[in-house]
């Protein structure tokens, strides 16, 4: 058993130590610390056993699958903070999701795995399709924020409204790169992923209800503690000294991505790079194509005012990321100092995100 199953198994220990914490009334501080950490090996395993039940139902409807389930942790983290009506924690977490992914995974990735070899090549032309994606994203939150501070008097609803007809075409975007990656152009998806498959599962092939149950049973066990979580936010953060802002769009992000972070890193450093880009960049996308437009649509349908009209400085933070991470990635090759650059732009992001004072607060 490798040392990353190891430490999640451990952290299956703070379930029940959050949930006592909870209930006997501990303090919210340790409740939100405990519901976090409980998060991580739950997030771990929803994304074993998508991947094991990808294994049996074949490469077209388990892509869709991992598609789907991919960010289903920081899905349902913002979808428990959307109800309870903490908006602005939403938006910070999507800004997080989308620089946490482009800087601070990939830059460790290539660190650790340039590190370890010289140069590492991926393929430029999936780099080049998913830059083109990640500026889509940008443009679709640029606009409704630029429409708000241009156009004078504009309402709440209108900004909905126009969040809503930018949901549905970034999900349609990201339908068809779906049909990009797992049809049309499979081919230059599959590089990397086929060698890492037969080494990581040489087992016969798994079974489907035993993982169906593990990925239900995580999935309800992930909503439940993303309540605890969101729940202790605001006293959390208050006694932690931090602000709404910063929680997140750093902690946040950190406690729903942590395996696939992990994943990324593991593999990079066995030399797998395709594979590693395809999941630090691929995660971003999903954050911006798929996650951010089904909260906007959730939002008006729960009544929350979620749009995309987010903070300039947040949008700001977005952008250098973007545009950072396309200009390293282009052309296909990465060594140990582009990702300390990638990391050293993350630090510096984080820091400007701690200093400032969160305005809008949690609401």
């Amino acid at each position: 058993m490798s040392v990353k199953n190891i430490v999640f198994l451990v952290l299956l220990l703070f379930i029940p130590v959050s949930l006592a914490a909870h209930y006997l009334e501990w303090g919210d501080l340790i409740v939100f610390v405990t519901a976090g950490l409980a998060i991580l090996p739950l997030a771990a395993w929803m994304g074993a056993a998508t991947e094991e039940i990808a294994v049996v139902v074949g490469p077209t409807l388990g892509g869709l699958l991992n598609a789907t389930f991919g960010n289903a942790t920081e899905l349902i983290i913002a979808l428990v903070a959307l109800n309870a009506g903490l908006v602005n924690v939403v938006k910070a977490s999507i800004t997080g999701s989308i620089i946490g992914n482009l800087l601070l995974v990939m830059g460790l990735s290539m660190l650790l795995g340039g590190l370890r070899h010289k140069e590492q090549t991926f393929q430029p032309i999936v780099a080049r399709v998913n830059a083109s994606a990640m500026n889509l994203a940008v443009i679709a939150i640029l606009l409704p924020t630029a429409m708000n501070y241009t156009a004078q008097g504009i309402g709440e609803e209108t900004l909905q409204y126009l969040s809503v007809a930018v949901a549905v075409v970034l999900i349609l975007v990201y339908i068809l790169t779906l049909i990009f990656s797992m049809k049309t152009h499979a081919y230059l998806y599959d590089v990397g992923v086929a060698e890492i498959e037969t080494e990581e599962n040489p087992h016969p092939k798994p079974n489907i209800f035993l993982w169906s149950g593990v990925l239900l049973v995580c999935t309800l066990l992930v909503a439940v503690e993303s309540e605890l979580l969101v729940d202790a936010l605001e006293v959390a953060t208050s006694q932690l000294g931090l602000t709404a802002l910063f929680t997140g769009v750093i902690l946040v992000p950190i406690v729903g991505n942590a395996a696939e972070h992990a994943t990324a890193v593991t593999v990079a450093m066995k030399d797998k790079m395709d594979l590693s880009v395809s999941v630090a960049v691929g995660s971003s996308m999903q954050i911006a194509l798929f996650v951010a437009p089904v909260l906007v649509i959730a939002g008006w349908i729960l009544g929350q005012p979620m749009d995309l009209d987010f903070q300039p400085f947040e949008l700001v933070a977005v952008v250098v990321s973007v545009l950072i991470a396309n200009s390293i990635s282009s052309d296909g090759k990465s060594n140990w100092l582009e990702g300390t650059l990638l990391l050293a732009a993350y630090t510096v992001l984080g820091f400007a995100f701690y200093f400032h004072p969160d305005v809008g607060g949690l609401g």
